[in-house]
């Protein structure tokens, strides 16, 4: 007789929730300038036990795409390691986190991406997930529809979206966590302008012509991508009614020169120095979490060790933490970031969860 086989990879945690689809057509999003589609499919992870406990609501958790990423893409199935909903399902199952609902919005332009601010290059993409799809989800489902039950979280552009909807947006949601968030502009984004030129040089320093090629090629190059979320950055913190896909870049396409002008346009939105800004709206959050690997490609662990400092200075109280990683495979690190913060959420009687 055979002995039993062991399995050589861990075993999905039971029970297990179940995502579903929530599809949302956006007033807000309607006839954008890039023509993206204002009616979507958003992923929302409901909890174990969310149908057979009719009567209970739930805290909520809004988690927002890194860039390249949007809703659907963060639910998908992965060969190696866990998908946000099976990470979720096993956090729940340790009890290290109570049961939640987790919204995933699909944000996606066709710009690469999204930072999720309002811009008249692209949409209103803050105001349309504070004014339409917070409600829409708090009617739809039980969630705890309360700011003090509401949380936001996010790596890369995710986690500086998480930062700038918490200051640009307060009293929406109570916690925060932003991992390798975009800080410290000046090391993060400039290093990419020469690339941009040489890319654009090709088409003629043609903006429109390069996206419309980018989207039709078999196989874009890194290089190609790099182009593409510049001007992705552009269109977010320099747009220019009438100019080319309705952005101005911050340096000459000729040149590389850089137009301090427009370049303070897009420090404005650095959380380094938004942060001064919005202090009273980061200090009103009941959870603040920041981190970053010390060795991020992107130079980020710079920018985050800047926003610790301030948010010092200024007497905000924040978790910051620096770990041993890239800006790559970070996912692990929801599995501290998320009970931290569901701890500091309310559930509803005026304590946190367990």
């Amino acid at each position: 007789m055979n002995a039993e086989v062991r399995p050589l990879r861990p075993a999905p945690a039971d029970p297990a929730g179940k995502v579903v689809q929530f599809v949302h057509d956006s007033s807000l999003l309607a006839n954008n300038p890039l023509g993206d589609p204002p009616k979507r499919q958003h992923p929302v992870y409901l909890p174990p036990g969310y149908d057979e406990h009719s009567q209970r609501r739930y805290l909520v958790l809004w988690c927002l795409a890194a860039y390249t990423n949007a809703g659907p893409g963060q639910v998908n199935w992965r060969n190696h390691g866990e998908a946000l909903p099976q990470r979720l399902d096993r956090l729940i199952a340790e009890q290290r986190m109570p049961p939640v609902i987790v919204v995933f919005p699909d944000c996606f332009t066709s710009l690469g991406g999204n930072q999720y601010v309002n811009t008249p290059a692209m949409g209103r993409y803050a105001d349309y997930l504070v004014d339409e799809l917070v409600p829409a989800i708090d009617r739809s489902f039980r969630t705890l529809a309360s700011p003090e039950a509401r949380g936001v979280f996010g790596k890369s552009s995710g986690g500086f979206g998480a930062l700038h909807l918490a200051m640009a947006r307060p009293g929406t949601f109570a916690g925060v966590a932003c991992h390798a968030g975009d800080c410290g502009f000046d090391l993060v984004y400039r290093r990419d302008f020469p690339t941009c030129c040489d890319v654009l040089a090709a088409h003629d320093h043609d903006l429109e012509a390069f996206v419309r090629s980018f989207w039709r090629k078999n196989r874009p190059s890194g290089r190609d991508f790099h182009t593409l979320m510049t001007l992705c950055l552009a269109a977010s913190y320099s747009p220019e009614p009438g100019a080319p896909l309705g952005l101005r870049l911050p340096f000459d396409l000729h040149t590389c020169e850089l137009d301090e002008a427009v370049w303070q346009r897009w420090m404005a939105f650095d959380p380094v120095a938004a942060a001064r800004d919005h202090s009273e709206a980061l200090g009103d959050l009941a959870g603040l979490w920041i981190d970053a690997g010390r060795r991020d490609q992107y130079f980020i662990h710079y920018g985050t060790r800047q926003l610790h400092r301030v948010l010092g200075d200024l007497a905000v109280e924040h978790h910051f933490e620096e770990f041993d990683g890239t800006h790559s495979g970070i996912d692990w690190r929801y599995d501290y970031s998320l009970p931290w913060l569901c701890r500091r959420l309310k559930d509803g009687r005026g304590a946190g969860t367990s």
